[in-house]
């Protein structure tokens, strides 16, 4: 059982019959709170409903509800013949009644490396310790929108901070007071991959560093619970008393619900995850999260397209994404995926109800629906009271018409701690429609339209509309019709049974009449009549993988593959290979030969072809949600492998240029930056799936303008280092404390586990490997003296545009060198580059790569290669190793990739022509057996996505035909990163 503070307890046991507050502005009497609603159809839970019900309510709760209950002799009883009642809703994910933090006046200023709190933990970001309950002020006019939208609570929390601090429940009824309505204090522990607004700390400034931060603050705050942390921190005890609550962790997209989870199953934590509506583009991935979902409805408007010039702009992706949206609960249920629903990002609640109904209308299963909003989130928050209509709970329901997910039904009330809000007049009935009005011998149609204050009519005689004035109000009509300037006054009362207005009045000479308005049917209801339904569930566009233009529609898989009679660059000892057949069996290299044969394989003619390795870039950004964390001068912690992003197209940009493996790099922010991820262009896999098996561990640094941040703007003076020796200092006090740190580790003591030190530690024992980003000759020596001086190796120098004039020194510390063709000239320390140096540097006995740091350089690496017989007059096989097995040498997958070699894995690229020619294309890309690239399939993908667009602009254009709000299209330009990207 949760702790609750002893007034709370108090409260919970006794209600409000053992009220104890004061009153001082009139004598203290106790009113009877009693009300049974009878007659109702009554839905206690979604899945438990009782037909002509009684509910039973007193003092705030619900005391009994059943088929035969015992009304009690001082009840008020209320008449629900025909009506339902629901639980009221419940928005779990809320910062109702909580000021929206400001953001820290010196953000953007100078930056600030410390933490500004003392007594907290060292990063301002992690704030698990914030109670909302201290800085709560009920909204009366957000609840009312709230109530009017269904909802009877809310768990309302800071949204502010990577650990936020608890959730509170509180009861939107405006007529209790704050005492009653704060039904929990301290019912769930949030969190989130953004930084809190209150501080300007620069660390972390990307995604990946948040990811490491957590697991830090974690294993920090575990140390801290052991007993073994000195100092005194309220932000990790508070994370160790909250560590018990449910967990709700704002992800926001499909790709960060995954990043979400796989935080805590590392931590052996099952968050619930606020999604961000396109887990359908995902769904089997986060199937496998086995994580309860809380889903926002925040359904995109249809795009303007009737601009031709505008709607170009518009990516397929997001016109898929207006059409699929809807789709999403629907997928989510069908698949077993838990889910609440909330409000969050919706600019009013108003919308709540009109998208939940769209939803529906999509295929979304009603009793899930209710669920979504009732049971579900009690579960997660633990809440048995709420969500519910047992003996018991708290008395939060609703009243309607019928069905409350019918479009045509009214909700009239919903109850909040017993107190009624009333959202539609429960005694007035629903006149809108089209009527026959007779009076006096004389034919008139009265049309009456809206609700409320809003209810207008129309009155015609024949085509020609009349002057009218029009009064309706408890259940009576009032009518004035200016007939050709005779007057007709009449009055009448509405009979519901028979849809039809009658009464008396008079005509322009004051004599009495009668009459009657009888409500016609309307063409649509005539036409509805006799049929079993006309409902459709709108066309949904198919999801491909990844869901954007030129995905797969279905994910390729490994096939056998005879490739016959083609010329072979194996790059095993320059050997080429003419008229060879190869083949391709379970993702690996099965034969090379002539001649060859295998029952039922997919056979490629490479005729007058050349087949190769696929080519390996050692140096890339492509497929990256981020490239640097900037935030510290080392950034061990970090690994992009948590940040990889499957859907970005430049990776099947990279398939069309014959890429099949790439390095992701971290950038070059700092000397120590953060650690990479080795993948194969699976394009339609998930990013786990890409990343290699058993990867070699690699780890960026960097030397230069960039890590002394002389780049950066005249208020980047604060970090150290600032100058070049600064830079080789960093190196060896960190690499001294990675010898402390795993001393101390061997040692038996008890130490507290760093990321960071961890990382480099691995180095030293020669488990990691280091890419170094490079230029000036001075600082490449002082990093193999730093290594050497520590005992192991540089892996490779990047970018080493000035390895010419070291290279014999390069040969003998046994680093290699991965680096441009001919592209420098783009900063000062690049002024001695010249186009030779990767022939140098492999006359020399180096292994060099060619590598692209750029997302358009990538697809093109054939060209970049064939530059070194250029300028250096290397051969043809010389060059086309520079993309393939050097690349796989230099990054320890050698063995397993790189060259055409049996028992390799089947990474191979069909090309049209001499692969260092200019007109060479790839006209299919394997990737372990798997084609993951073919021409003529990319042909008639582009034809299909031509017509696709042009479906969808169809279907978009009848939505704004119809009446349907629009948004204004946008282009969104994609960043293209590269290693000084912050």
């Amino acid at each position: 059982m949760k702790k609750l503070p002893l007034l709370l307890f108090l409260w919970v046991i006794f209600g409000y019959s053992q009220e104890y507050f004061p009153i001082n502005t009139g004598v203290k009497t106790s009113k009877n709170t009693t009300t049974a609603f009878t007659n109702a159809t009554i839905y206690v839970t979604p899945i438990n409903t009782i037909k002509k019900g009684t509910l039973v309510v007193k003092d705030g709760k619900v005391v009994n509800v059943g088929k035969r209950v015992n009304i009690p002799n001082d009840a008020t009883i209320v008449d629900l013949k025909g009506k339902f009642i629901y639980p009221s809703f419940i928005d779990i994910y809320s910062s109702f009644g909580i000021a929206e933090p400001k953001r820290n006046r010196n953000f953007g200023r100078s930056p600030q490396y410390d933490a500004s709190r003392k007594g907290y933990y060292w990063n301002d970001h992690i704030r698990p310790e914030t109670n909302p309950h201290s800085e709560f002020k009920f909204d009366l006019g957000k609840a009312k929108a709230l109530i009017n939208a269904g909802f009877g609570v809310v768990n309302t929390h800071s949204e502010d901070g990577i650990m936020q601090g608890n959730g509170l429940l509180v009861s939107l009824s405006p007529n209790s007071s704050e005492a009653y309505r704060v039904l929990n204090p301290n019912t769930t522990h949030h969190l989130s991959f953004s930084k809190s607004k209150k501080s300007a700390q620069s660390y972390p400034t990307s995604k990946m560093g948040a990811m490491a931060l957590l697991r830090q603050t974690y294993l920090d705050a575990d140390w801290y619970a052991k007993g073994n942390a000195k100092n005194k921190d309220l932000s990790l005890e508070a994370l160790n008393q909250k560590k018990n609550l449910p967990q709700i962790f704002n992800a926001g997209s499909y790709l960060d619900v995954l990043r979400a989870d796989k935080i805590g199953d590392e931590f052996g934590i099952q968050y619930t995850i606020l999604g961000g509506g396109d887990e359908f583009e995902r769904i089997n991935d986060i199937k496998k999260t086995n994580a309860t979902l809380i889903i926002p409805i925040n359904f995109r408007k249809a795009y303007d397209v009737s601009n031709t010039f505008l709607a170009d702009v518009i990516s397929l992706r997001d016109m898929r994404k207006w059409n699929q949206e809807p789709s999403n609960l629907a997928v989510l249920a069908k698949n077993g995926v838990p889910f609440a629903l909330t409000t969050h990002k919706l600019k009013s609640p108003k919308a709540f109800r009109a998208n939940l109904m769209k939803a529906i209308k999509y295929g979304f299963d009603k009793t899930k629906a209710l669920e979504a909003l009732t049971t579900i989130p009690a579960q997660i928050l633990q809440e048995t009271k709420v969500g519910n209509l047992n003996t018991g709970s708290f008395a939060n329901f609703l009243i309607t018409s019928g069905d409350i997910f019918d479009v045509k039904t009214t909700v009239y009330e919903n109850w909040t701690l017993g107190h009624k809000n009333v959202i539609n007049d429960m005694g007035i009935t629903d006149v809108t429609g089209n009527y026959s009005l007779t009076s006096n011998g004389k034919n008139y149609e009265l049309l009456i339209s809206g609700k409320g204050k809003k209810q207008k009519e129309e009155v015609k005689k024949g085509n020609k509309k009349l002057k009218s004035n029009f009064v309706f109000k408890d259940n009576w009509i009032q009518l004035s019709i200016n007939d050709e300037n005779k007057f007709l006054r009449l009055v009448g009362k509405i009979d519901p049974n028979k849809d039809s207005f009658n009464g008396t009045g008079e005509d322009n000479s004051g004599n009495a009449v009668t009459w009657i308005a009888t409500k016609k049917e309307t063409k649509s209801e005539k036409k509805k009549k006799g049929k079993k339904s006309d409902k459709k569930t709108p066309e949904v566009v198919a999801v491909s993988y990844p869901n954007v233009g030129l995905g797969n529609s279905v994910k390729p898989s490994q096939q056998t593959i005879l490739i016959k009679n083609a010329t072979v660059w194996t790059s095993e000892n320059d050997q080429v290979l003419n008229k060879t057949d190869i083949l391709i069996k379970g993702g690996k290299i099965s034969q090379i030969g002539k001649n060859l044969s295998a029952r039922g394989a997919k056979t490629i003619d490479g005729t007058g072809k050349f087949v190769t390795a696929g080519i390996i870039d050692e140096h890339s950004h492509i497929a990256t949600s981020a490239v640097n964390e900037a935030g510290h001068n080392s950034t061990a912690e970090v690994t992009i492998e948590d940040v990889v992003d499957p859907d970005d197209i430049n990776i099947y940009r990279n398939l069309a240029g014959g890429v099949t493996s790439i390095q992701i790099l971290h950038g070059s922010a700092n000397p120590i930056g953060g650690r990479s991820a080795i993948i194969k262009l699976k394009w339609g896999e998930n990013a786990k799936n890409m990343i290699y098996k058993n990867s070699p561990k690699f780890i960026k640094f960097a030397l230069g303008e960039n890590v002394k941040q002389s780049n950066w703007g005249d208020t980047q003076t604060i970090r150290f280092p600032q100058t070049r020796m600064g830079v080789e200092q960093v190196f060896i006090d960190y690499f001294q404390r990675a010898k402390e740190y795993e001393a101390k580790k061997k040692s038996g003591q008890p130490y507290r586990k760093d990321i960071e030190l961890e990382t480099i530690a691995e180095i030293i024992n020669k488990e990691r490997f280091i890419s170094c980003h490079s230029y000036v000759q001075s600082e490449i020596n002082m990093l193999m003296k730093v290594a050497e001086q520590f005992n192991f190796n540089v892996n490779t120098f990047t970018h080493i545009l000035e390895g010419y004039k070291v290279a014999d020194k390069m040969k003998e510390h046994g680093v290699g060198g991965s680096t441009f063709a001919d592209w420098w000239g783009y900063k000062y320390e690049v002024n001695d580059a010249i186009p030779y140096n990767s022939a140098i540097m492999h006359r020399q006995g180096v292994t060099v790569a060619i590598n692209s740091d750029d997302a358009e350089m990538s697809r093109r690496l054939n060209q970049e290669a064939a530059k070194t017989v250029k300028y250096g007059g290397l051969t043809e096989q010389e060059a086309w190793r520079t993309v393939t097995i050097n690349p796989a040498k230099l990054l320890h997958l050698d063995d397993r990739t790189g060259s055409i070699k049996v028992g390799k894995d089947a990474d191979i690229v069909v090309w049209s022509h001499n692969p260092l020619s200019i007109y060479a294309k790839p006209e299919q890309t394997i990737v372990e057996g798997a084609i993951y690239f073919d021409i003529d399939s990319d042909k008639q993908k582009r034809k299909a996505l031509k017509a696709e667009r042009a479906k969808l602009i169809s279907m978009m254009l009848k939505e704004k035909i119809g009446g349907a709000p629009t948004q204004t299209p946008s282009r969104k330009h994609k960043i293209l990163f590269h290693c000084d990207t912050e």
